[in-house]
């Protein structure tokens, strides 16, 4: 067993001190962890991160010493090395991995002071260009959300900012859905992107522009993906039920992760079409669409409404709310949006709130009587 160290991100410095610690043996670092975490954990973990699943409940993600490791050499091998910006919370996998990408590449990382602007994003890119002492100028990168893309690009006529971003030689962008409009604002910039996608159950991202990394497998069950490779996760932390119903063994006895996700891998080249679960992906975030629709559903006037998850060019998926016409049309619909938004706030997060909201003359519904989610979501796509 080995010691368990509640960590703050905050500090880029001694999170990376300590970091490197947990990576070379000593205590493993606990991220988002509640009161009831332990003071132990199984030998060789070097850290555990809590993050939410689609039910919004807090899992423990265990991640070896060598799985991020491993993630990290797969990814110097498939896009370089050099100095990294560290432009995410360092509690959550991505920015981690920033640090893990450092320390295996004998570099510091630069972090963001305060809140991410372009000003700062663009500051901190030009200190990172000035070269030491009988250096040359690194090889730069930095990993990304796409609502922190979207705000660069948005704030790019500005000089500083555009140089900034045509300065790294990859700039990771994962979390979420990458809409293809983004994608192309930035190619037109010269601005280099590398789209990812993987999990903290993955050490991150893991499938890189759709394919996968080096030592990494991805194929399809039934419609979901599932990966395997060093970098998986050990599991849960206190939960073996779920770790044994999320990391299976096939019958050659290689492990492999349930991502819960829908795709196809076609000719080597991965393709992601949504959740299996009824859950978006926003700014980076879970949310359960079936968590918000209960809480929108006590809304006056919106006892019948469904939520659907959206494309959104800003934050990836929104949530929109979509009700029948009627008790609905009794109050004022911007009332009613704004009494949805608070309640969701209030119970699940700001980050949870839908974007807005949708009145038709009836719900489409399946033979059962259950309503046709995914006709309702191409209706809203379709006004658009």
């Amino acid at each position: 067993m080995v010691g368990l160290i509640a960590m703050d991100a905050e500090d880029p410095v001694l999170l990376r001190d300590a970091l490197a610690r947990a990576l070379d043996g000593g205590p493993a670092l606990g991220f988002g962890m509640l009161g009831d975490a332990p003071d132990w954990v199984p030998r060789g973990t070097a850290v555990v991160i809590a993050t939410s699943g689609s039910s919004g409940i807090p899992k423990r993600v265990a991640l070896s010493a060598e799985a991020l490791r491993a993630s990290a050499e797969a990814t110097a091998r498939r896009i370089g090395s050099g100095r990294w910006l560290l432009a995410l919370p360092g509690g959550y996998v991505a920015g981690l991995q920033v640090v893990v990408r450092s320390i295996l590449a004998g570099t510091e990382p630069v972090a963001l002071g305060g809140r991410f602007s372009p000003d700062a994003f663009a500051e901190a890119t030009l200190s990172m260009l000035r070269p030491a002492p009988g250096d040359g100028i690194p090889e730069l990168y930095t990993s990304l959300v796409p609502a922190q893309l979207s705000t660069l690009l948005d704030a790019a006529a500005d000089a500083p900012v555009r140089a900034a971003l045509q300065a790294y030689r990859a700039i990771l962008v994962g979390g979420q859905a990458l809409p293809e409009p983004l994608r192309e604002r930035a190619s037109d910039l010269g601005v280099r992107l590398v789209r990812t996608y993987g999990s903290t159950e993955t050490s991150g991202g893991c499938v890189y522009d759709g394919v996968p990394l080096e030592t990494v497998a991805v194929r399809t069950v039934d419609g979901e993906l599932r990966i395997a490779g060093p970098m998986l996760a050990d599991g849960y932390l206190g939960d073996g039920e779920l770790t044994a119903r999320t990391f299976t063994h096939d019958e050659h006895g290689i492990r492999w992760y349930r991502t819960g996700d829908l795709g196809l891998v076609d000719d080597g080249v991965v393709r992601v079409h949504g959740r299996a679960d009824n859950v978006i992906v926003s700014g980076g975030i879970n949310i359960s669409l079936d968590r918000v629709e209960r809480i929108v559903r006590r809304v006056a006037g919106l006892s019948g409404a469904v939520v659907v998850g959206v494309e959104d060019a800003r934050w990836g998926e929104a949530s929109v709310i979509v009700a029948p016409r009627g008790e609905a049309l009794r109050r004022s619909e911007s009332d009613q949006l704004v009494q949805a938004r608070e309640a969701v706030a209030a119970e699940l997060g700001k980050h949870a709130r839908p974007d807005r909201m949708v009145l038709v003359d009836e719900l489409e519904v399946l033979a059962s009587g259950k309503p046709d989610r995914e006709a309702i979501r191409r209706a809203v796509v379709d006004l658009r």
